[in-house]
């Protein structure tokens, strides 16, 4: 399903070639502030501002772009046929789930595919899970694990907070997971090509696979998740968190909350009034300032 907006950049110099199609095409103009011109018929509205951001909306958007837009303009088809520009190279995609969440564990999914895997990826509708629903994370990663190469570390409270004191900071504890979950893959596979979400210094998970003798293609960039192989690492590792979650949940016979909300706060002093400040250890992230809040009151 394609999204509701469209948005893209293109060259200023451009829009009086878009301007005069569009006015060919039946569209009527007008000059809101901040834009070249905005247009609109039926169907169909396009704003092109200053910037030479171009967003473009309706539910007869899809043919415009097709059609007129892609191959007039952009010169692309990745709306269209965004296959045609995801690389087809066998690789690694690695992705984290729990990291800004007090409660439950920090988890860290690779999945590894081929070109048939990444055409398998599209067919799936794969996607960041931060857009997805938890039902259908758990449902997607069923299918993944199934079909994937897969490796997932997932590091329960009392861990977390034990290596958080070794490394001292988060970002050298999430790189030791992510080298971790590559270097299994790395065994299980021989790929060499390795894509994460870039998430600290590039330097920081560099060292991490220097440190584990990797010698791998490493690739960071920001916003991964649109590689349809990080798309899977996200929701394996975001199946994994809720999982994590749902497990201490059942060990405390209290529903613990994702994220770190003042109703975290709350579910947290009643796990202390029931089990004590020492249970926070076994089910919260301890470096937290949410646990001085629940223990300090503030």
């Amino acid at each position: 399903m394609k999204p509701a907006t469209f948005t893209t950049k293109i060259d200023v110099n451009l829009a009086p070639k878009l301007k005069n199609d569009l006015e060919e095409k039946g569209f009527s103009l007008t000059n809101p502030p901040y834009t070249i011109f905005s247009a609109k018929k039926k169907g169909i509205t396009l704003v092109l501002y200053k910037s030479g951001s171009l967003v473009v909306q309706g539910k007869n958007k899809d043919e415009f772009i097709e059609f007129y837009l892609e191959p007039e303009i952009l010169k692309t088809f990745s709306y269209t046929n965004p296959e045609a520009f995801i690389s087809m190279t066998s690789r690694i995609g690695v992705d984290e789930s729990g990291k800004g969440d007090f409660f439950g564990p920090l988890c860290i999914a690779g999945l590894y595919a081929d070109e048939k895997g990444i055409k398998e990826l599209i067919s799936l509708n794969v996607r960041d899970s931060k857009k997805i629903s938890d039902k259908s994370i758990l449902d997607l990663a069923n299918i993944l694990k199934a079909k994937f190469k897969i490796a997932v570390v997932r590091i329960f409270p009392e861990k977390y907070n034990e290596l958080y004191l070794k490394f001292k900071n988060l970002n050298k504890l999430l790189a030791w997971g992510h080298t971790t979950v590559i270097s299994e893959l790395f065994e299980k596979t021989s790929c060499k090509n390795v894509i994460i979400d870039q998430f600290a210094n590039k330097s920081v998970v560099e060292s991490a696979v220097k440190r584990k003798g990797l010698s791998i293609h490493l690739e960071q960039r920001t916003k991964a998740e649109e590689d349809p192989i990080v798309a899977g690492a996200s929701i394996m590792a975001r199946a994994a968190f809720l999982k994590g979650l749902e497990e201490l949940s059942s060990q405390y016979d209290q529903k613990l909350p994702k994220g770190a909300s003042s109703f975290v706060i709350d579910i947290g002093r009643k796990i202390v009034e029931k089990h004590g400040p020492e249970a926070l250890e076994k089910v919260a992230k301890l470096h937290f300032r949410t646990k001085d809040a629940i223990l300090n009151g503030d």
